[in-house]
């Protein structure tokens, strides 16, 4: 069955055993509505939910049951009245769903007595375990099941209909039933047992990985979550490490990540991470409404504070991993992004939840195409957009590619400089030979994650540059509007002025490095060029890759064409060939932001320029040595020169046009 495959839930039958035996016969289910059910079916479903007689707390509840018209009480249970009497509030006592929420919602910390705990597994499990419940089900979600062909179609008997429920509860606007489904969901996920399919399909990793096959009784409910938590960070190590990780089995990967889909709205339901920042929750969120994934976003953005526990941080990083592997993991991203991801098909195979189109950098890359191409993107989905991409500019650890492929060059000259984004900074500045060398695969990995973040279209994306460059902004730029694509153009402009500060200086040639391999991430541009591009240079999409095409080259063949007369053919348009002009210009400020210049005379300026390092001195040098080249170099160098004073003769028209 499709549903509990995908690893839907069971549990909803829950609930409607709950609030049914908390009530008297024939009246209607406390917060409900006028939901009536028939007597005698109220009293089979109670003996049928009461745990194994064989147990003393499940045999006394199983002989009260038949004495009690008025409904059983768990409340009311040997085994569990003193934890109730002492941890929740007395008005709560008549409802066993309110009794359920508050024992399970204690802190880690709070003792339990393991015979209530017995007992209220017991009582939870045969519940699921009991078909009868899906007929009552059937009653509250009544017109729920006209307008859900999928879930009314599903075999009756085995609970799929309830999964099927869970899985569509955002869709559900009939009252008593989505309230059935929002109680009952935090109760679902208390423990990983009942999780429909899930102990079947994941049973070999988790006694391969030791995450803990825990047997009734040996822990409390609070540890449940480790077990999926175990899973998830296995499933993390995987991607990061290859082949030299477990791998787990591809129907335990997708019943991983589909449960972290399901606990995406509320914060409360991935129980590891409720209990790991329940007292930063109260800190730093403390008004921030639940649901909607409110609560994940706001300790998100307060995930590098310094008063942040490190075992919430760690949970928040994990949890992020996996919105990395599947953005659907995010409930804010993907309701945002939902008409827009079908607007453009930037998700087209929805039945694979691991598949290359849930990866968070392909739908940030398919809907930035979308930005770039001058189409329409919803203001919602911009802003979430916005939020992850200064997500993944902060944490370098959250692309699996650079924790794989770059980790020899972290360890080597970037340990202890893992926040905010300081760690990817040093990685570029590596890469650019400032302090190294860089692998192949390091570096691609980096210019992957650029360009998914894209900070060239927005500078406050990358946190780092923003920090270092905040007061040459403020005096340098201050006329241009923040979040403007030509704040680093301006930036660039006056890179090695006065009003330039050092570590903005760094910061920028950094990015600029990579931006420069990339004519994409320049946003003006590609705004400006495309076209040009396209019919000159045979350009892939915004958001493809060609291994053919070395970096720079769409550049370098729109400078080609930048200054070719009529009679030698095909030539730029005005606007491309303005923008063309203003990149050569700061791009003469450092050759390492001339990707063919640098890889062709790296051997000649380590010759000839080595002690030429102010502003402009490396390239004038390569002039003074022209005839002395080699003729790869001479030939870059000859070019640039040639072109050299037309671009001088535009740049005061650049600089009235951009930034006066």
């Amino acid at each position: 069955m499709a549903a509990c495959g995908r690893v839907q839930l069971l549990l909803l039958l829950l609930l409607l055993s709950l609030c049914l035996l908390t009530v008297q016969a024939l009246k209607p289910l406390p917060g409900f509505g006028n939901v009536h059910l028939p007597a005698a079916a109220m009293h089979q479903q109670f003996r049928a939910a009461l745990p194994n007689p064989g147990n003393n707390a499940a045999a006394a509840a199983a002989s009260s049951g038949s004495r009690r018209p008025t409904g059983w009480k768990l409340a009311e249970e040997q085994a569990c009245r003193d934890d109730v009497t002492r941890l929740c509030p007395k008005h709560s006592w008549t409802n066993n769903l309110s009794v359920l929420e508050c024992l399970q919602d204690k802190k880690e910390d709070t003792e339990i007595a393991a015979d209530c705990n017995h007992l209220l597994w017991n009582y939870k499990l045969n519940l699921t375990t009991d078909p009868k419940f899906e007929s009552v089900a059937l009653e509250v979600c009544t017109s729920t099941m006209l307008e859900l062909k999928e879930c009314a179609d599903e075999e009756r008997g085995k609970g799929y209909l309830m999964s099927c429920l869970v899985d569509h509860r955002a869709n559900i606007t009939e009252r008593q039933c989505h309230q059935y489904i929002t109680k009952m969901t935090s109760i679902i996920f208390s423990d990983y047992r009942l999780i429909c399919g899930f102990m079947d399909k994941c049973r070999e990793d988790i006694n391969t990985l030791q995450c803990g096959s825990i047997a009734v009784g040996e822990k409390d409910l609070h540890s449940q979550g480790e077990v999926i938590a175990c899973l998830e960070r296995a499933l993390v190590r995987e991607a990061e490490q290859k082949d030299k990780a477990h791998q787990i089995k591809d129907e335990c990967k997708k019943a991983i990540m589909r449960v972290a889909e399901l606990s995406a709205d509320d914060f409360h339901l991935d129980r590891y991470l409720y209990f790991s920042c329940r007292d930063d929750r109260e800190r730093f969120c403390e008004h921030t409404q639940v649901g909607e994934g409110r609560v994940y976003k706001c300790l998100f953005n307060h995930k590098f504070e310094e008063a942040m526990s490190e075992k919430c941080r760690n949970a928040l990083t994990t949890r992020q991993k996996l919105i990395a592997q599947d953005y659907k993991v995010s409930y804010s991203l993907a309701k945002a992004c939902k008409a827009d991801l079908r607007k453009y098909h930037c998700n087209p195979d929805t039945s694979m939840p691991r598949a290359r189109e849930a990866r968070l950098s392909f739908l940030l890359l398919c809907l930035e195409s979308a930005v770039h191409r001058g189409r329409t993107v919803t203001g919602d989905c911009q802003g979430e957009m916005l939020d992850y991409r200064r997500m993944l500019m902060e944490d370098f650890s959250l692309s699996p590619e650079i924790v794989l492929h770059c980790r020899g060059e972290i360890e080597a000259h970037c340990s202890g400089l893992h926040r905010k984004g300081r760690t990817l900074h040093c990685l570029m500045r590596v890469t650019r030979g400032d302090k190294g060398t860089v692998d192949n695969l390091c570096q691609t990995a980096l210019q992957t994650l650029i360009q998914s973040a894209d900070p060239g279209a927005d500078y406050r994306i990358d946190r780092a540059l923003n920090e270092a460059c905040e007061s040459v902004i403020q005096t340098a730029c201050k006329h241009i509007r923040s979040g403007d694509p030509m704040i680093l153009s301006c930036l660039m402009e006056h890179l090695y002025t006065e009003k330039m500060v050092q570590d903005c200086e760094h910061s920028l040639l950094e990015l600029q490095y990579f931006i420069s391999r990339d004519w994409k991430l320049d946003p003006i541009l590609y705004r400006k060029c495309q076209n040009d591009a396209s019919r000159l240079c045979y350009t892939p999409g915004w958001n493809e890759s060609s291994e053919l095409m070395p970096p720079g080259a769409v550049f370098s063949c729109l400078y080609r064409h930048a200054y070719r007369t009529e009679e030698q053919g095909r030539r730029l348009t005005r606007d491309c060939k303005v923008e063309v002009q203003r990149i050569l210009h700061q791009r003469a400020l450092d050759v390492k932001l001339d990707p063919e210049l640098q890889k062709r005379c790296m051997t000649d300026l380590g010759k000839w320029c080595s002690e030429k390092t102010d502003t402009g001195q490396e390239l004038e040098c390569l002039q003074d040595h022209l005839e002395e080249l080699v003729s790869n170099c001479r030939d870059v160098v000859g070019n640039l020169t040639e072109l050299e004073s037309e671009v001088y003769l535009t740049f005061k028209i650049l600089i009235i046009k951009y930034l006066v």
